[in-house]
Formats: C-alpha cells, sequence, structure tokens
C-alpha cells in the first residue's frame, strides 16, 4: 500500500469513528498555564499523578483532560525554566468541570523583576532544543514594515529582494536561501500560496509571533528544509477583536490591512484577514544609460524607476467551531487574491523594459482540523488541507527597445521586450499535511508527520494556439514522511530523535529532432521517482538556571521546487529537468546566557555555530543570455559560520541589540563531470552570496506623553552588509570583478500610543541617508522614503 493511501485510509478512519471518541464521557479538567505576569507558556508539562494521564499544553499554555473519572487528584505542572508547582483537584457529580489558571514562578530568580524587552513573550520558543528565535511580531504591529522586512533584522537572517513592494524576493539563512529555506503560516508550507500571498506583501499585523528555524528543523513542520525554515504563527486564540490600519508614504505607497474575528459563547469562529498593497515603486536609482535624442552616453546617472507599478488585494476567510470535544478546532476557509506587476527590468539592470508586466490570482479552499485525546489521552492530531486553482501569466507583446529615460526604439515585425508572450498558466498545486503527537507519561512523545505536494501545470498562448509545446506533461508529488522520539528530563535536558523518508515523482518532456530537418520537433515523455532517507536528532541541557547549550545534527535533503523544474516565466527563472535533489549534513551549537543586574538592567547573550557539508548543492546563476536565472546542482559546498546576538534593556526605558553572522561559504568541487575538467573555482567563495552581515537597533520608551497612559517610542535600526563577489572571485582580473558594494541602511521609527494600545500612530524613515542599496545580482532596491501609520485596535475578552 502507497504511503498516501496508508494516510487516507488512517485519517478517514480517524474521522469516521470521532463519534465514538464521544461515548463514556467523564469529568473535565482544563487550565492555562502561564508566567506572573500574565504571559502564556507553551508547551509546559501537565501530568495527573498515580494515573497515566499526561499531556504538553499548546502554543498558548492551555491544556483540557476529558473523561476523567472521580476523585481526588494531584497535578504537577512543570516547564524548562520555571519552578514546577502541584495542584490539588476533586472532582464529583457536582463539580464535573474545572478549570485552572496556573501560575508558574521563573526560576530565574534574578530576572524576576526584568527582563529583556521584546524577548520575554517569545523566551519559551527560543528555550526549545532546535537552534530557533523567535520574533515577537506583536511588537512591531504598529510599523509598516512587512514580515519579510521584520525577518531582516533577526541574526543569521537575509531577506533579499529584486526591487521594491512586490518585487521577488528570497529569505538566506546561514548560507541557504531561496527554496532551500521554507515557509509556513500555522504549521502549513506556503509552496502553493501564488504570487498574491508572498512572504514580502503580508502585513506584519496578520502574525502573532515568527519562528525562524536554522538548520534543523522539527518535524511537525513537515516538508523538504534543508537549512532552516520561518513559521508564522497567527493568533489562534478564539476571540472577537478587530485589527485595522491605513499607511501611506514615499513613491505612491499605500497598505491597508484589516483582521477581525468573532467567537462565540457556543463555539462558532469566523475570521477575516484583508490587506492590500499599492505602490508605483517609481524610486531614484543610479545606472548607466545612452540619450536616444541626443545619443549621449552617462556612465552613471540618477534617473527614476518608470515602469514598476505594483499592487495586490488578499481575503482570508474562515469559519467553523472551536472547543468542542470532537473538534478543538475544524475550520474551512478560502483564500482570495490578485496582483498585478509591471517588470521594469530583467534578472540585470541592463536589461530595461517599459511595457512587460505580470499577473495572477489565488483561489485557495483551505481545512483545518485539531483535536485532542483523539480515542486515547495524549493523542493529538491536526490535519490540514488546500488547493489553489489560481493562475499566473506574463504579458509581453509590446516590440521595444527601452533605456532608462523612458525612451524606446520600436522595432519591425511581431515580437516582445524579451519574449514574446501571452502564456497563463495553472499550477493546480495542492497540499495536505497530517501531524499526530502522543504524550507517553511526564519524559516520553511520539510524533507523527506527513507533508504531501501535488503539482500539475496546465497553460497555453493565445499567440500560438497550435503549439504543441503547451501541451507536454509538467507534474510533479512530493511526499514527506517523519517519525519523532521526544525524550524530557527534570526541566533540564530535553531531546529529539527523528527519521525522514523524501518521495519525489516527476513527469515531464524532452524535445528532440526525429528528422533532422530545422523546426522538427517532437516529444518524449520521462517519468522519474526517487527516493531517499534523512535523519537526526536535537538536544538541549541547561548548564546552569540562565545558561543553556543547543546542539543538533541532521542528515537532510531538499528536493527540487517545480519551478526549478519546469521554470517560471513570473519570475525570469529557465527551468532546468536535469536537477537532482541536494543533500546536507548540518552541525549546530548553541549558547545562550541572561542575566541582570542592579534590579533593573537585564542582558542575554546568544551565539550559535554552524556546519554544512552540502552535496548537488542547489543554487542560482545567470543563463546564457543573461536575460533570466536558472538553477543548477554544485557538486559539493561546505559552510562553516557563526552568528550572535547581545541585548541590553534598562527597566521599561530603553532595550538595544547587536547581531553579526559570518558564514564562510566555499565549493568544495574539485572535479566538473559533465564539462569534463578540473573546476576552476575549487575552494573559491560562493558567488552572490553576503558572507558578513548584521543589525544594530535602539528604542528609547516614554510613558505617559501627554496623557496618563499614552506612551511614545523612538527607535533606529541600521543594517550593514560588506561588500562580496557577484561570480566566482576566480573569475576576471583584479581590475575587472565585479561586486556588490558595501551597504549601510539606516530607519527611524516613532510610534505614539493612545487609549492602553487602542489607538496608535507611526512615523517612520527607511534609508535615512539615501544610500545606494543593492541586492540580488546588483538589482537596486528603493531610495530614501517615509511612512506614516494609523492603527485601529480592539479585543473583547472571550470568558
Amino acid at each position: 500500500m502507497s504511503t498516501q493511501k496508508f494516510l487516507f485510509f488512517i485519517s478517514f478512519f480517524f474521522l469516521s469513528f470521532f463519534v465514538k471518541a464521544q461515548q463514556n464521557q467523564g469529568f473535565t479538567v482544563s487550565g492555562q498555564v502561564s508566567e506572573k505576569s500574565g504571559q502564556t507558556i507553551p508547551f509546559a508539562t501537565v501530568v495527573i499523578e498515580k494515573t497515566n494521564l499526561s499531556m504538553i499544553s499548546d502554543e498558548n499554555g492551555k491544556f483540557v483532560f476529558k473523561n476523567v473519572k472521580s476523585g481526588k487528584y494531584i497535578l504537577k505542572i512543570s516547564a524548562i525554566g520555571f519552578a514546577p508547582i502541584k495542584k490539588h483537584v476533586e472532582l464529583s457529580p457536582n463539580n464535573n468541570n474545572v478549570n485552572l489558571s496556573i501560575k508558574l514562578e521563573n526560576e530565574l530568580n534574578e530576572l524576576e523583576n526584568v527582563s529583556v524587552i521584546g524577548r520575554s513573550s517569545v523566551d519559551k520558543i527560543n528555550k526549545q532544543a532546535y537552534n530557533v528565535t523567535a520574533v515577537d511580531a506583536k511588537k512591531l504591529h504598529n510599523s509598516t514594515l512587512d514580515l519579510a522586512h521584520a525577518l531582516d533584522r533577526v541574526s543569521g537572517v537575509r531577506f533579499r529582494e529584486a526591487g521594491g513592494v512586490g518585487s521577488r524576493s528570497e529569505l538566506s539563512i546561514n548560507g541557504f536561501s531561496g527554496n532551500q529555506i521554507k515557509i509556513f503560516i500555522d504549521g502549513v508550507p506556503m509552496d502553493n500560496f501564488g504570487s498574491s500571498f508572498q512572504i514580502n506583501n503580508i502585513p506584519i499585523n496578520l502574525a502573532d509571533r515568527v519562528e525562524v528555524y536554522k538548520g534543523v528543523v522539527p518535524i511537525w513542520l513537515g516538508g523538504d528544509a534543508l537549512g532552516g525554515a520561518v513559521n508564522i504563527v497567527t493568533n489562534s486564540k478564539p476571540r472577537t477583536y478587530v485589527d485595522a490600519s491605513y499607511s501611506f508614504g514615499s513613491f505612491n505607497t499605500f497598505k491597508t490591512a484589516i483582521n477581525a474575528g468573532y467567537t462565540s459563547k457556543s463555539g462558532f469562529t469566523a475570521e477575516i484577514n484583508a490587506f492590500q498593497n499599492y505602490s508605483d515603486n517609481n524610486y531614484w536609482v543610479n545606472v548607466e544609460a545612452q540619450n536616444l535624442e541626443t545619443n549621449q552616453y552617462f556612465k552613471e546617472t540618477r534617473v527614476r524607476r518608470f515602469h514598476d507599478n505594483y499592487h495586490n488585494e488578499t481575503v482570508i476567510f474562515n469559519i467553523g467551531i472551536t472547543g468542542k470535544k470532537y473538534a478543538d478546532k475544524l475550520m474551512f476557509g478560502f483564500t482570495a487574491g490578485q496582483n498585478k506587476a509591471d517588470i521594469q527590468t530583467g534578472a540585470r539592470m541592463v536589461a530595461v523594459f517599459g511595457e512587460r508586466y505580470r499577473r495572477g490570482n489565488t483561489l485557495m479552499p483551505t481545512l483545518k482540523y485539531q483535536v485532542k485525546d483523539l480515542f486515547t489521552k495524549g493523542l493529538n492530531v491536526n490535519v490540514t488541507g488546500n488547493f489553489n486553482f489560481g493562475y499566473e501569466q506574463t504579458v509581453d507583446t509590446v516590440n521595444r527597445r527601452y533605456n532608462w529615460f523612458g525612451q524606446y526604439d520600436p522595432r519591425p515585425g511581431l515580437g516582445g521586450e524579451a519574449e514574446r508572450s501571452l502564456y497563463k498558466f495553472k499550477n493546480n498545486n495542492g497540499i495536505a499535511t497530517f501531524n499526530a503527537t502522543y504524550a507517553i507519561g511526564e519524559r516520553h512523545s511520539l510524533l507523527v508527520n506527513n507533508t504531501f505536494n501535488t503539482f500539475d501545470r496546465k497553460g497555453s498562448d493565445e499567440l500560438y494556439p497550435e503549439s504543441i509545446t503547451y501541451q507536454q506533461p509538467q507534474k510533479l508529488q512530493k511526499n514527506i514522511l517523519a517519525a519523532a522520539y521526544k525524550f524530557d528530563y527534570n526541566q533540564k535536558w530535553s531531546t529529539s530523535l527523528f527519521v525522514k523518508n523524501y518521495d519525489l515523482s516527476t513527469t515531464l518532456t524532452r524535445s528532440y529532432n526525429p528528422s533532422g530537418n530545422w523546426g522538427d520537433v517532437a516529444y518524449v515523455v520521462l517519468n522519474d521517482k526517487s527516493s531517499n532517507l534523512g535523519y537526526g536528532g536535537a538536544s538541549s541541557y541547561y548548564l546552569k538556571q540562565n545558561l543553556q547549550l543547543k546542539a543538533s545534527y541532521e542528515k537532510t535533503y531538499r528536493l527540487p521546487t517545480s519551478d526549478e523544474i519546469f521554470g517560471d516565466p513570473n519570475a525570469n527563472l529557465q527551468g532546468n529537468n536535469n536537477l537532482k535533489p541536494e543533500s546536507s549534513n548540518n552541525i549546530n551549537l548553541g549558547l545562550s546566557w541572561q542575566t541582570s543586574f542592579n534590579d533593573v538592567n537585564a542582558l542575554t547573550f546568544d551565539v550559535n555555530g554552524i556546519y554544512r557539508n552540502s552535496t548537488d548543492f542547489i543554487r542560482t546563476e545567470f543563463n546564457n543570455n543573461q536575460n533570466k536565472t536558472v538553477t543548477v546542482n554544485q557538486g559539493g559546498v561546505r559552510t562553516k559560520g557563526i552568528d550572535g546576538e547581545i541585548r541590553y534593556s534598562y527597566k521599561r526605558r530603553f532595550t538595544s541589540g547587536l547581531n553579526m553572522t559570518y558564514q564562510d561559504i566555499r565549493n568544495m568541487t574539485k572535479y566538473e563531470p559533465e564539462q569534463n575538467y578540473v573546476s576552476y573555482y575549487y575552494k573559491d567563495r560562493m558567488p552572490n552570496i553576503p558572507y558578513l552581515f548584521g543589525n544594530l537597533d535602539g528604542t528609547v520608551f516614554f510613558n505617559d506623553v501627554f496623557k496618563k497612559g499614552n506612551n511614545l517610542s523612538v527607535g533606529y535600526n541600521l543594517l550593514y552588509v560588506h561588500a562580496y563577489y557577484l561570480y566566482w572571485p576566480s573569475r576576471g582580473g583584479s581590475n575587472g570583478k565585479h561586486d556588490i558594494p558595501v551597504q549601510m541602511k539606516h530607519d527611524l521609527n516613532l510610534v505614539y500610543t493612545m487609549a492602553d494600545g487602542k489607538y496608535n500612530i507611526a512615523l517612520e524613515c527607511q534609508n535615512l541617508l539615501d544610500n545606494e542599496l543593492v541586492d540580488n545580482f546588483s538589482l537596486q532596491k528603493p531610495s530614501r522614503a517615509f511612512y506614516v501609520k494609523f492603527r485601529y485596535f480592539f479585543n473583547k475578552s472571550n470568558k
């Protein structure tokens, strides 16, 4: 029986017999675990002593024991970094539903009165055995940042983009980038969300926190991440709230976001998240250009981008029930979005377009089902599914040659600026995930995850309706099945061991010339399957109460994506159907220390070391014409690096932090079998990848400004990226090497909150000194910009 059929049978079995799980109901013990300050504590261990009942609280610190017999019990509640406590509970016919509020004392007594601002609410995530950094997104809800630019301030992380609002982008974590990094929303992979729903157009207000995993990724985040993952965690608490914001600023940029939810006493829940982004992106760039009217040549001149308008609109709607015995959450949803983006340049800025554009939409039904204690105590199940019916299209029908002054030369005949096309396609991409955890007593737990991804591209071009090229099959299926064992001991030692199986199946065609005559093309269909086994482990140990050591190892694989194999016309990406899966041995070591002094100062220090030994490393380079990019396998790549962060806080008045990352990424391929020669670039640093970068930030807080309860914060952020080569360092002479120069970006922000955060105003200046900022393949990013944001927030607690 195949893996897919087996999982379908299991899922059907669970859902068919959930009614039986409601029978023989007993009494209920529930509660929420939190700190004295009120901050919830996720993943706490709750044990009913002298029984076999135990469980791990959810991400909001909540737990529920169902069908408990009447009697007197003692509950033991514990969590890493906190002193365990016991609670006495008595269940009887007159007291059959007990709800507890558990407050744990922080074992770090010297930190009881002071914490590092902006980190306290996510410290529990950072205490996991994995090398993970959690960003408290709520602290940034008043800013104009999107999720991607917020991540750009995390140590070891670089957000790389091809321009302004809505431009092509990718994340880089400790040397791995693009599809080597997986992005999730509430544990669901974003592989098929389409161009209307990307990390650089999602407002920060959608997230409650953002978890960045560097290196080894826990199996409950299913998928084939090679070097890290980003999990965007929304606020899943049943609540009634409204969070609305509007911002405007330079380059005719407007952004709107509305998030609202309603939960009734019966458990009926409805949620809506809607946002839009609009920008002309007509910022200043420094380029070389020739005036077509005067024939005057400028080696460097400053001009505005003139064909880079972008807009997108997205609505996410969910409706269902929460808090039921047969379903802690059962939500049906639909995501609809559209976008249109002018294309200003090719893969490099020497190619200038004036009419070419891309557009697309997202039409995606979704399902989320969560239940605890299914059939037996401690068995928690989470099932999700979605399918995107949206389309993508690139329009290129104007046969002109533009320059940076907006002038053009018409060219004779039919054609396009890059490649004449009205190609429109649907990827028909769906993802299903199954996640189950089972707690065996207080110390042991088992986890199983399966992630299935299907892709079937169908496309046509009305300019070439008879072309058989667009009729060729382009199909891909991935299935990643993982299992893990987790052991916790005495709140000091936590270890996870896991194994993963990676299955890949592709159907594609290759062209050939059967007769040898010009223009005679035929296709042969190829089916290919592969399977790989990965494994690893992660461990965390507290040497002292405030000193944590982490270590992890993983033998992992990353399967080629559909866009890398078949290409993506919207992203100027050429397909490569010869790509092989890449593999890597990853080792991570981490140390975290925190302390306080004089009762008003808090200090945290984190440092992480990495080692990667990769085979068939998938990287991006220019194609032969340098008008597109293409992904290729690099035989061997070795990465050694270190990243660290230090943060300081004084009372609730001031906080500052500094993080730096150094990564030495080398080509270790001695021989290129396809080219049949010894590599000229052996031990060269990998091109077009930053190797030294960091952030410095500081914020001052003023309380009771103009009126009691109104607060003001003034913040500063500096981004530094050291110079690096665009091509192989051994290529070319000393005076002819193309490099991406040192970059320094200065940002200022001012946030004023009123009525305990109900009304908020933010002013921001990005790239204060108007420095030239460049990124992927030397594409320039926006010049100095100013923004204003207004936000209204209302939250009604549900009792």
